[in-house]
């Protein structure tokens, strides 16, 4: 990807970054939040690359071609400083003193701005944050620090008050779908589960269309639901194991059980296949829709719901597991 035309979604956000870009209205410090896989390391390295290319276009667009575009996308750019940290849930005030505060001083090597990408930066402590507080209020003129967050609120209000805050909504489930079926070629009925899952995340959406782990824990759960009923309580048991197998992503498991159900309840509502999404399974979702109760259906998704808070709050997972599967099997 070389430039923000080939970004999906975020249409107000790359018009004010072209817009500053062209009126040379840069400021010194950005706040880019959103979810993780919104999109937020994707807009700051385009944001950097356009800031540093040598040859831009006309729109503010970087033009991907010239020599620091090239190392800019190679990630060897040496004024486009990614800031690390070796805690995997902190930044501490000597990651931003020896990565920001003592490099900012150097002047460029080969560019107009000196760019400093701290993802992650809600995890900078309190001392981090007020180390760099000190810079963003006396910065460099060349300087520009790019702070992406998923929840921007742990930051100071005095650094939230410095910085220009650009806040990623989520994409429209067409756009995504759009996009998985025509740049990745993924299946319609793959692609409908994919954008329900993600919600509007695109980065989401893509991790979903190329993991295999994924459609194996879909696969495993359309299993279960498809055949229930017959299902004795030691079989519902052994299902039980084989969920713990997928203990990390219980939650996707669950969050397939409870497509599966909305899509009964669409369908006994509406009789409207458009808006299934397991549409591959539609004469399974029929036959369910037809035998449960809308009370019955209403009891499942609530205990879902329930099974999530449990899971949360470390309540035993194969017990958490049992109690919903049995109220799947009962309603």
């Amino acid at each position: 990807m070389s430039g923000f035309k080939d970004v999906v979604g975020h249409t107000n956000i790359i018009r004010y970054i072209q817009s500053a870009v062209q009126a040379d209205a840069v400021s010194h410090a950005y706040i880019l939040n959103g979810e993780r896989g919104s999109g937020k390391k994707l807009l700051a390295n385009l944001f950097a690359m356009s800031l540093q290319c040598q040859n831009r276009e006309e729109d503010g667009d970087a033009c991907g071609k010239c020599r620091s575009c090239k190392q800019a996308l190679s990630g060897n750019h040496p004024d486009i400083i990614r800031v690390t940290h070796e805690k995997p849930n902190s930044i501490s005030v000597d990651d931003v003193r020896e990565q920001v505060n003592n490099d900012i001083v150097i002047k460029p090597y080969s560019s107009r701005y000196k760019i400093y990408i701290i993802p992650d930066a809600d995890l900078m402590t309190v001392q981090a944050q007020n180390a760099l507080l000190k810079t963003i209020e006396e910065p460099p003129e060349y300087a520009v620090i790019m702070l992406l967050t998923e929840n921007a609120e742990t930051l100071l209000p005095t650094i939230r008050s410095r910085c220009v805050m650009m806040k990623l909504r989520n994409i429209k489930d067409q756009l995504i779908r759009k996009y998985l079926m025509e740049q990745m070629e993924v299946p319609d009925y793959k692609a409908d589960v994919c954008v329900a899952f993600a919600q509007g995340n695109m980065g989401k959406a893509i991790m979903l269309a190329n993991s295999e782990y994924f459609n194996e824990i879909k696969e495993e759960a359309v299993h279960l639901l498809r055949s229930i009923d017959e299902m004795s309580v030691p079989e519902l048991m052994e299902a039980v194991k084989r969920c713990m197998t997928y203990k990390l992503e219980i939650n996707d498991y669950l969050d397939i059980i409870a497509i599966w159900y909305r899509d009964v309840l669409i369908y006994k509502a509406t009789k409207n296949v458009d808006r299934v999404v397991f549409s591959d399974q539609l004469r399974y979702i029929k036959a369910r829709a037809s035998k449960s109760s809308y009370e019955g259906i209403e009891n499942i998704l609530d205990a879902l719901e329930k099974a999530k808070a449990r899971i949360k709050a470390n309540v035993n997972l194969e017990l958490t597991m049992e109690l919903l599967l049995l109220t799947i099997k009962e309603n």
